[in-house]
């Protein structure tokens, strides 16, 4: 029965008609500042971290891998800052920013320069890879709005530890998990996949090119060694990218059960638009493109992506609406647009980007924990007990992808 309800729910929510037609200048402006508030309000703590899940059924917020999430919303408020010249969101930065920093590693002998970046939940007290990574693309364009290069020295630190600690020269790749402990790097097994005793280099390393990280430190340093290191990443990525545009070899995608995570593909294929972005070779743009057809039909004809998709053509689990896969497709799509090459992308940008702006909770909301937030609904069942959240990620993701929209078609306006 519960599932029941909670179907017609979400069909509720996502049942909209969609115009194949650009929103106009004020619906953004009007999106923008909303979610934009509502991290200030209510999504970021007194700290300036995001809280992260909003357990509806217990009215909790459940922390979740708190450095990445944040630095998301320091990106997503830049944006806002930069579009609307509201100085609360670039305060609410800086609040933000000032927290990541504090997470530098100083007096460990082994994890000395590196983030204390614990992933938590089912992860426990892991540092992983791309919880650092994820969330530094803020931290530098934080360092740049506000002129304190802090920021950006912090997260060019945690690259160097992670490029001199976390890299196989033979593969290419970058393990994923470090003990806090012990600093030791963790090659043999890995907390992402607790039932495999017997596991293999792809279990426990990945191309980890998530948020483009030593390309940011390239661009703040002015090194060509950390271009390089990010070539040779991206190089990583076309050569163990499947035909169909995924990386299926390594998590969170699950090559056994078919699964493909809503957002992880899409951080491998925003990198290579860096790479290409700053080589030309147009082997990344190809590989990216391959991503972008991928989710493009992922995408249901009323914009909704879901959390779990499969290779095998099962059909997605419509339990979980994911709208920060919605908007990072989005972005991507809009990418490769401006590239030249992204005009069978069009229809799905439209589709998207009403879906962003049509999905939110009111403003009005019983709830003030929901209060202007964009949806992004994750079912779970532990143990015979369901977990209903609406995540962070909707709102950051879908200011980001809103931005984008509006530099593209009127920031010139």
């Amino acid at each position: 029965m519960k599932k029941t309800i909670l179907t017609l729910f979400i069909s509720c929510v996502i049942a909209i008609t969609i115009h194949a037609q650009s929103v106009s200048k004020n619906e953004l402006l009007a999106g923008i500042r909303s979610g934009s508030n509502y991290m200030v309000k209510s999504m970021l703590d007194s700290e300036g971290k995001s809280r992260c899940d909003y357990n509806i059924m217990t009215s909790h917020w459940e922390p979740y891998e708190e450095p990445w999430h944040t630095g998301q919303a320091i990106n997503a408020l830049i944006d806002s800052y930069l579009i609307t010249g509201e100085k609360k969101f670039l305060k609410q930065a800086i609040q933000s920013g000032n927290w990541w920093i504090s997470l530098e590693i100083k007096d460990h002998p082994k994890l000395k320069g590196m983030i204390k970046s614990i992933h938590g939940a089912e992860m426990g007290e892991t540092i992983v890879y791309a919880t650092t990574t994820d969330g530094t693309a803020g931290l530098f364009r934080l360092a740049t709005a506000t002129g304190n290069k802090k920021y950006a020295e912090v997260a060019t630190n945690a690259g160097e530890w992670l490029y001199k600690n976390t890299f196989d020269s033979v593969s290419g790749l970058s393990y994923d998990c470090i003990d806090p402990v012990s600093g030791e790097v963790q090659k043999t097994w890995s907390r992402f996949w607790p039932d495999r005793e017997v596991q293999v280099l792809n279990d426990v390393a990945r191309p980890n090119a998530e948020g483009s990280l030593f390309l940011d430190m390239y661009r703040f340093t002015g090194k060509e060694i950390y271009k390089q290191w990010f070539i040779s990443q991206c190089d990583v990525m076309v050569k163990t990218q499947d035909e169909n545009g995924l990386w299926m070899s390594f998590t969170p995608n699950d090559m056994l059960e078919q699964s493909i995570h809503p957002r992880y593909n899409l951080w491998n294929a925003e990198a290579l638009m860096n790479g290409f972005d700053i080589t030309g070779d147009k082997k990344y743009l190809e590989a990216a493109l391959k991503t972008a057809r991928y989710h493009q039909k992922m995408q249901q004809k009323s914009g909704t992506i879901y959390y779990r998709n499969y290779i095998n053509g099962r059909a997605p689990d419509t339990e979980s609406v994911t709208g920060s896969a919605v908007s990072f497709a989005g972005i991507l799509w809009l990418r490769l647009l401006k590239a030249g090459v992204g005009k069978e992308f069009e229809k799905n940008i439209e589709t998207s980007v009403k879906w962003v702006l049509t999905n939110r909770f009111s403003e009005e909301n019983i709830d003030p924990n929901l209060r202007g937030a964009f949806i992004d609904i994750r079912m779970k069942d532990n143990k015979g007990v369901r977990w209903l959240a609406n995540r962070d990620l909707g709102t950051i993701f879908g200011v980001r992808f809103l931005s984008d929209y509006y530099n593209y078609y009127y920031s010139k306006n």
